[in-house]
């Protein structure tokens, strides 16, 4: 299995640092991927992220 990059966590590690990750996004920001089996199923983003991904959403559906 490859090892992770600094923005990518495995579930299990995920799960033993959990608070630390959310914090560590909050704060500072950027995207922390999660992974199982090496490979991306998931990722972590600061709320304005998701937001700003939601408000993008919501207006390409109502555009149609």
């Amino acid at each position: 299995m490859p090892e992770n990059t600094k923005d990518e966590i495995g579930i299990r590690e995920l799960r033993a640092t959990l608070g630390d990750v959310i914090s560590d996004v909050a704060v500072r920001g950027g995207i922390k991927y999660v992974t199982s089996y090496g490979r991306r199923v998931a990722a972590i983003v600061p709320v304005p992220d998701a937001e700003a991904i939601e408000a993008k959403r919501k207006a390409e559906s109502t555009d149609s």
